[in-house]
């Protein structure tokens, strides 16, 4: 493997970005923010949390938490197909509620679109979310 010589700050920028990729996809809600819909370093892709927008209209789902949740799994389950995954490759969940009471609810569709052996997760209880939300979930893949 030849070595790598980095001589300036510009070199060691162009490093850093050409060991990663931006995932972006007009199936998932654009980011509201400064930041991408997901980012794959090596074989490893990291995604941003997704709350409930519809895609289409960048508007929060109407519904209840399973409403919420489901739409959540869509648009990461869009964001993984960008970056030519599944959830299968899913190695970490990380889940986001404003109402921990919401927990089973939410482990049910959950459920309905990860199948074991499941990846590792935690959940926690935050005071607030983006746009009113009701629940946040990023996730961490490992990709072939």
């Amino acid at each position: 493997m030849p070595s790598i010589v980095i001589r300036s700050e510009t070199d060691k920028a162009h490093f850093r970005m050409s060991n990663r990729s931006v995932i972006q996809t007009a199936q998932a809600p654009k980011a509201i923010g400064p930041y991408a819909q997901a980012v794959r370093a090596g074989n490893m892709l990291y995604t941003s949390g997704q709350i409930p927008l519809d895609p289409e209209t960048a508007e929060l789902v109407n519904g209840d938490i399973t409403a919420q949740a489901e739409r959540v799994f869509a648009n990461l389950k869009a964001v993984l197909a960008a970056a030519g995954a599944t959830f299968d490759q899913v190695v970490r969940v990380g889940i986001y509620l404003t109402d921990l009471g919401d927990f089973a609810a939410v482990n049910a569709v959950m459920q309905r679109h990860v199948a074991e052996p499941y990846p590792a997760r935690s959940t926690i209880g935050v005071a607030a979310l983006p746009r009113g939300a009701a629940v946040e979930i990023d996730l961490v893949a490992v990709l072939d």
